[in-house]
């Protein structure tokens, strides 16, 4: 049975492990996973909104590091989207990213649930070397990741050929994405179906 990303509700905001939601199948199994990643601003509540069509499911802003907790939210009552704080020039005090870090590197490494990660990556700056090791931290785990350029609506034609060719030298599989181009979300969730669907079975 396929997602369509029709239906989506907010379950909770956390960092603390204990907080994290467990959601299980009526047939009692842990739901799959898929985790939203990126620098601060690049575009990860505008993407999830139009990903989930509900402009307000996530709170988007144009201060970086807006995002500070881990928030979950239920798709289609057979998938989790967690949306995980922004990194890079985030304005926060050192502590609470020093927190997020934490968070994070846990998220990472013990949520068996986690099954894809979709790293978002500005399309007019290319891959951080953020980035880049959570590319290599995917490989390493055996986890499917996906790359999507934001804001390619920013772009000329050729520019966003040039951004996508950067990608591909880094990344296995790397999409453009624009919340303002109609077919940017048709495209994303057929891609997820058809490169992802072992993680979503």
């Amino acid at each position: 049975m396929k997602i369509p990303f029709e239906k989506a509700k907010f379950l909770v905001s956390a960092l603390n492990e204990s907080e994290w939601p467990v959601v299980k199948s009526p047939r009692g199994e842990l739901l799959p996973e898929i985790a939203l990643v990126g620098r601060s601003n690049v575009g990860k509540s505008s993407l999830i909104n139009h990903l989930l069509q509900d402009k307000k499911v996530a709170k988007t802003s144009s201060i970086p590091g807006k995002t500070q907790r881990m928030n979950f939210f239920l798709v289609d009552e057979r998938l989790l989207l967690i949306d995980l704080p922004g990194f890079g020039f985030a304005k926060a005090p050192e502590k609470a990213v020093q927190e997020w870090s934490e968070a994070i590197d846990r998220y990472f490494t013990s949520r068996s649930t986690l099954k894809c990660i979709l790293l978002l990556i500005d399309s007019r700056r290319g891959p951080s070397e953020d980035d880049l090791k959570i590319s290599e931290w995917s490989k390493s785990r055996g986890i499917p990741l996906l790359v999507i350029l934001t804001k390619t609506d920013k772009l000329s034609t050729h520019e966003i050929q040039m951004a996508l060719k950067n990608s591909e030298s880094h990344f296995k599989d790397s999409i453009p994405f624009s919340i303002h181009d109609k077919d940017s979300r048709r495209k994303l969730v057929a891609i997820i179906q058809k490169r992802l669907d072992p993680c979503l079975s």
